[in-house]
């Protein structure tokens, strides 16, 4: 018995015959690489069939199974029948297409299996890099601090924890808000995403201390309707503290007046927050960048790398402008998370000081390889790219007469609707319900068809197709193919409804 094999004891879970565990891995690989590459020749999504959903209702094995069966199960049952995001046809929700480049950092990150929740160890050391970058893309001063999470709807309840005790004081970390007086309240646009209500909620304040306010013509935050609700709160002894602002609204794609929002904020002395979960990115995109002016007075912006940023799932983002108050809000001394100034227990403050979790994956390294691999400009362009895009299928959309747009094309998301010019005579109620029911029909068949995946909204209470452009492999080709294929089955339901 050699050295090797008595120090190996004989539960582990590393295999017999490394190599035979090499050459399996090499071709998982290459079949996710012969994936990503022919994307465009397979079907968008496609529904699950019966026999698949039955694989997966089975128990649990007691004895182990083969890798490389495990793996064709993958091949055959998993991979064809996943939502599509990967793909350039993909349209239905702002979800990102990831990279190849993130897809391998993944898989190093997963091989590292660091627990980035704490200690001396250099993958927090990158974390904190791709935090200063984060806060020079958007002027924050060196005193912010940022966090990875999972997506946007925990970073947006973070940004609200640290507001709330930055309002009411550490003691409400003791205390909780049943202890805060003046009651709390809080502000945002009715284009908001339901993960503002949904963290009023998780934070103790309750949905009703949220006031929604009404939009304008342009789906954007009205401001003299926000000042007449801030002041209608002090009238009546409340302490509004938190406004949070939408850079890239999740129905139409809108920016808030960022810089008007910020203005009144300081005036008013609120939090500032704003929810730029794809938006926040277009920074990198000197075409657009200008639009999101008043950003960097923010007090906290919560965004995603998955969405607009193309970084494989998940890879959320917090930035908190006083880093001390972030702290403050979640920094718990216990003593077995005790810290030393060497050793393994350095390093503080650590990630777990910042958030919720001890235990935390290693997500920045997809983004640290995304942006050291590509660069900033690249992700710029993309960015502009699909703005581009939805441009050229506005255009594509006005130019055919069965076709409505239904918003302002602002950034990256088109809604628009199949007209049925048989039934819309004067735009009746019972025309306007017909014609929704028509449009959810028509956004099913396109799914269904592999060709595209558009998603559906309501837009001024007219259903609307939605076509969100994120993925940086769209091109006008995958936008063709859903005015087309939205024209073909537009035609043939109308004929039946």
């Amino acid at each position: 018995m050699t050295t090797e094999q008595s120090a190996t004891p004989p539960s582990s879970l590393d295999p017999a015959d490394w190599q035979e565990l090499r050459a399996q891995g090499h071709r998982m690989l290459d079949d996710m690489f012969d994936y990503l590459e022919h994307l465009r020749e397979r079907p968008v999504w496609q529904p699950i069939p019966q026999s698949v959903r039955a694989t997966f209702q089975a128990p649990a094995p007691g004895k182990p199974n083969d890798l490389a069966a495990a793996h064709q199960t993958f091949m055959q049952d998993i991979l064809p029948y996943a939502v599509g995001n990967s793909h350039p046809g993909f349209m239905g929700w702002v979800q990102g297409g990831g990279n190849p480049v993130g897809m391998l950092a993944d898989m190093l990150a997963a091989g590292l299996n660091a627990n980035v929740g704490g200690r001396n160890q250099i993958p927090i050391e990158v974390e904190w890099q791709v935090m200063r970058w984060v806060r020079d893309f958007f002027g924050f001063p060196e005193a912010a601090s940022g966090l990875f999470v999972t997506g946007t709807s925990m970073a947006n309840l973070i940004a609200l924890w640290v507001a709330r005790t930055a309002a009411a004081g550490v003691e409400v970390r003791q205390q909780g808000v049943a202890g805060a007086a003046p009651h709390l309240v809080a502000y945002t646009s009715a284009g908001a995403h339901g993960c503002i209500a949904q963290a009023m909620d998780l934070a103790g304040l309750g949905r009703n201390a949220l006031r929604v306010i009404p939009m304008t013509a342009d789906f954007e935050m009205d401001l003299s309707l926000l000042q007449a609700a801030i002041a209608a709160d002090r009238a009546a002894g409340l302490q509004p503290f938190f406004v949070a602002a939408t850079a890239g609204t999740v129905d139409v794609g809108a920016i808030d007046p960022l810089a008007a929002i910020a203005d009144l904020a300081a005036k008013e002395n609120l939090w500032f927050h704003v929810d730029g979960a794809f938006g926040a990115l277009a920074i990198l995109a000197p075409q657009i960048a200008p639009r999101l002016a008043g950003i960097e007075r923010a007090d906290s912006i919560a965004f995603d790398f998955h969405k607009w940023g193309q970084v494989p799932y998940d890879a959320g983002f917090i930035l908190v402008r006083d880093g001390a108050a972030h702290l403050r809000t979640f920094a718990a001394p216990v003593s077995y998370l005790r810290r030393e100034e060497r050793g393994l227990a350095g390093g503080s403050p650590w990630p777990c000081d910042f958030g919720p979790d001890l235990s935390r994956g290693f997500r920045a390294l997809k983004a640290w390889f995304t942006i050291q691999v590509y660069g900033t400009e690249k992700l710029g362009e993309v960015i502009a790219g699909t703005c581009e895009l939805a441009q050229y299928l506005k255009r594509r959309i006005e130019a055919s007469p069965m076709l409505e747009l239904l918003a302002p094309v602002s950034l990256n998301i088109v809604c628009f609707r199949y007209r049925c010019l048989e039934i819309l005579t004067g735009e009746t109620e019972s025309d306007t319900k017909k014609i929704d029911r028509i449009n959810a029909d028509i956004a099913v068949a396109v799914q269904e068809s592999g060709v595209a995946a558009p998603s559906t909204t309501l837009i001024a209470g007219r259903l609307a197709i939605r076509a969100a452009i994120v993925n940086h492999r769209t091109s006008e080709r995958e936008i063709d193919d859903l005015i087309d294929a939205t024209l073909s089955f537009g035609a043939a339901i109308c004929k039946i409804a």
